[in-house]
């Protein structure tokens, strides 16, 4: 019988850039300048790494296949090293290889690291799934976009719960809102300009009923973590973050096979995150939990994954929204360094960025201090979902103090 990950793996270090538009700098500069961090914060060296993961979601602008790109720009000597790609949720599973091999006894001290140069692929996140993200052969719509799929949800939220076209702008508008007001204050930051709700409410429309700011920053980037045994963690700091559950699910296309899939929740995320509670211990997520990093690739995207992950009861999501549930000094603050929506969005490196939000305000060492939450902080989830809607790669992990 399986009995899970919990507890039995701890981050000791951990690094991310700054993320935006680089063209002066090339992916292994990312991924050199994310590893530096993580390894300064961790007090080791390269030759104490024993295995190395690596998660990127495009192929254009890796120098060679596979773990390459990271053994050349790592000088990783000898190493096995293995390249994952997962869709949004790349980065976490990264992190998911690492602990595994460290949880089993195989490696000692493991790698994780995420990164992307987005902007120099082109991709600007509108166009068609196709030939440009490796799809081609999987989707049966070949207009489909990002933005018009997750309209498409919006508007089954809009008309499932009763609520008007305006009504249901304004709540979305309410998260970006929050979303930007947090990221303003990140260095690290992709976006960091405040938004008004009319400014968000009043913005051109991407994919209705989303606007432009409803829609998440394409972005550069890198982030990195270092994982070793549990009962080795506090050899190498006095403050490590233990693993509470790592969980993926994965759903067959049965939301576009036929009509079972409602439009809007997403059974991936309530499946991850119930095996999630239950790997950790959490009875009532609600309580327990006391900050998220959700995948916000669109504004919808935020609101319903409260609700799937059980967090705000199906359909009163707005209330928690409208009654600053999870704003910065609210009961489960979300997005605390911005998000996807303000930090950005290079798909290889987002999971590991949450996390290392996650695991600097379980330290109390959020920057600058203006973002560290107050309070007894124990526990963070992050969350990633990628792919289409109704066949989608889901994962949700949660992070604890002890």
């Amino acid at each position: 019988m399986a009995i899970g990950i919990k507890d039995k793996v701890a981050i000791i270090g951990m690094g991310c850039t700054k993320f935006g538009e680089f063209w002066d700098k090339s992916e292994e500069d990312l991924i050199v300048d994310a590893y530096k961090e993580a390894i300064e914060d961790a007090g080791i060296e390269t030759k104490d790494i024993d295995a190395a993961w690596f998660g990127s979601a495009f192929d254009e602008v890796n120098v060679g296949k596979g773990g390459i790109p990271l053994a050349r720009a790592l000088k990783l000597p000898n190493i096995p090293v293995t390249r994952v790609e997962n869709f949004c949720a790349t980065g976490t599973e990264a992190l998911r290889g690492a602990c595994y091999a460290v949880a089993s006894g195989a490696s000692e001290i493991a790698l994780a690291i995420g990164a992307e140069k987005l902007k120099d692929t082109g991709y600007g996140g509108l166009p068609a799934l196709g030939a440009s993200t490796g799809t081609e052969n999987l989707f049966y719509y070949p207009n489909l976009s990002a933005p018009g799929m997750f309209g498409m949800v919006a508007s089954a939220y809009f008309d499932k719960y009763g609520l008007s076209p305006e009504e249901g702008k304004r709540i979305l508008a309410r998260i970006s809102y929050k979303s930007h007001k947090n990221g303003a204050m990140n260095p690290r930051a992709h976006l960091r300009k405040e938004a008004t709700i009319d400014q968000i409410m009043n913005a051109p429309i991407i994919a209705y009923p989303l606007g432009l700011f409803d829609c998440c920053g394409v972005s550069d980037g890198g982030a990195a973590a270092i994982v070793v045994p549990a009962d080795k963690a506090k050899d190498f700091r006095p403050d490590p973050i233990y693993v509470k559950a790592l969980q993926l699910s994965l759903t067959p296309a049965t939301g576009i096979g036929h009509q079972s899939w409602n439009g809007v929740h997403f059974e991936e995320t309530r499946i991850a995150g119930e095996k999630a509670y239950k790997e950790a211990g959490i009875e009532n997520p609600r309580e327990e939990i006391n900050l998220m990093e959700v995948h916000d690739c669109f504004s919808i995207s935020e609101l319903v994954t409260y609700e799937s992950l059980h967090i705000s009861p199906m359909g009163n999501a707005r209330d928690d929204i409208e009654d600053g549930f999870f704003d910065l000094d609210g009961k489960i603050p979300c997005q605390s360094d911005g998000g996807l929506k303000c930090f950005g969005h290079p798909i290889g490196a987002s999971g590991i960025r949450m996390i290392y939000e996650i695991y600097k305000q379980l330290q109390g060492k959020a920057e600058p201090a203006e973002r560290q939450l107050k309070g007894n902080i124990r526990l963070g989830l992050t969350h990633n979902h990628g792919g289409i809607a109704g066949s989608l790669v889901c994962s949700v992990a949660i992070f604890g103090t002890a």
